[in-house]
């Protein structure tokens, strides 16, 4: 039976509460995660906010593995 597939994780919030998020710099976050190898999964507006809340992830490497089994808090 083939493994199953473990993700790493990434999120990142962009834009500013003043002007919100440019096109131009949604653009160069998901073209820079692309080239980094993350798929994204979700794209959420934040609410009362001009900001937007990107998640990726990327299937977990042996290196990943090796440097942490479990999130901690």
């Amino acid at each position: 039976m083939p493994e199953e597939t473990r993700w790493k994780y990434h999120v990142e919030t962009i834009g500013s509460a003043w002007s919100g998020v440019k096109d131009a710099d949604l653009e160069a976050t998901l073209d820079a995660w692309s080239e980094q190898g993350w798929d994204i999964v979700a794209v959420v507006p934040l609410e009362s906010s001009n900001k937007l809340r990107v998640v990726g992830r990327r299937p977990l490497t042996s290196a990943d593995r090796r440097r942490r089994d479990w999130p901690t808090d």
